[in-house]
């Protein structure tokens, strides 16, 4: 879910501090058979011209190809879907798309929620679940997939850092998974709260969070 919504402006390139906090190594141990991918909102109506566009989102691209390409069978992607119509929803939602009606799904066509075309190239065996607001723990779709798949440990990518994807985080840390940030492979339409919230993550959740660059991630999942 962008912040450009609430008004933020857009930056063309990534902030200074894209990447700074990363630590060299993960803190507690390779990676293993219990560990998924969870790949965030990387869907075609943020990386599109629209009012939620975040535009360096195809800088990060690469970065997640490379580890759904390896672990297609341990990915599971995450699509935002806005409202079917404008002032669609409950409570603050009602008056976020009164506000945004122009991203209702009647007004943007449903092919805009899809996956970035060569994330969806991998589906199946990479798996696809669908969220009306920006947790994808509330709707239980999530958590019994990964309960089916016995998974305990989460490597999350994709977008944004200070929104939907603070929000999976948040909910993995209250579920007790282990949970591994790729600080390369996180975007954001806001340089200021994605550097901020990266230094959340790195030292207000030191003991549930770990953030690596890609590079570690892929040479430490045995």
């Amino acid at each position: 879910m962008s912040w450009a919504a609430m008004g933020e402006v857009h930056e063309k390139t990534p902030p200074a501090g894209y990447s700074l906090m990363s630590v060299p190594g993960l803190a507690y141990g390779p990676l293993g058979h219990g560990c998924m991918h969870v790949c965030v909102d990387m869907q075609r109506l943020f990386a599109e011209p629209s009012p939620w566009a975040t535009p360096w989102i195809t800088r990060v691209l690469p970065q997640i190809k490379r580890l759904v390409e390896r672990r297609a069978e341990q990915t599971v992607f995450t699509r935002f879907l806005p409202a079917q119509r404008a002032g669609q929803g409950v409570g603050a939602w009602k008056r976020y798309y009164e506000r945004w009606s122009s991203m209702a799904i009647d007004n943007i066509g449903p092919e805009m929620v899809e996956l970035l075309p060569s994330l969806a190239a991998c589906c199946p065996p990479a798996a696809v679940i669908d969220k009306h607001i920006y947790s994808p723990w509330f709707e239980g779709r999530l958590r019994a997939f990964l309960m089916e798949h016995e998974i305990d440990t989460l490597v999350i990518t994709g977008g944004e850092t200070d929104v939907c994807v603070l929000a999976t985080v948040l909910g993995a840390i209250d579920f007790g998974y282990r949970v591994v940030l790729v600080t390369d492979a996180l975007c954001s339409s806001s340089d200021a709260t994605h550097d901020a919230l990266l230094t959340v993550y790195h030292q207000r959740f030191a003991q549930q969070v770990e953030t690596v660059e890609m590079e570690t991630v892929l040479s430490n999942w045995t």
